[in-house]
Order: C-alpha cells, then structure tokens, then sequence
C-alpha cells in the first residue's frame, strides 16, 4: 500500500489500520532513546527525590518533563 493511501484511510477514521502495519518494527521517528549520564550535585537530587515523591513518579520523570519543557520554550 502506497503512503497516500495509507494517511487516507487513517485520516478517516473508518477502517482499522492496524492490520497494515508491521508492530514488532514500528517506531516513532525522533522518539528513539539514548542513554546519558548525567552529574548532579547532591542537594539537587535530594530536591528531584521530594518532588518525585510527591507526584509519586520516579527522578528519571521528573527531568525528562522537566528538560522538555524548557526545551520547548527555547525553540
């Protein structure tokens, strides 16, 4: 199936198009991870820690949302 055809039937809304993809190799473009190590002082992860707690998320969500914000701000 062409790509046309394919947007078309998805911007419809009318069909299932599930059956016209390969799952196990579907990806997001640009949504790929990449592992970083990152450094930060102490009293910062201990303020990363409360605040994950208090939103009952883990620190790794917490920056994640936290760095995209600022990053969509900048753009």
């Amino acid at each position: 199936m062409k790509a046309r055809e394919f947007d078309k039937k998805f911007d419809e809304g009318k069909e299932d198009i599930t059956r016209y993809l390969d799952i196990p190799k579907a990806r997001r473009l640009e949504q790929e991870q990449k592992r970083v190590n990152v450094d930060f002082p102490l009293w910062m992860i201990h303020l990363l820690d409360k605040e994950a707690k208090r939103l009952g998320v883990p620190r790794q969500s917490i920056i994640k949302v936290w760095v995209a914000e600022r990053l969509e701000k900048a753009s």
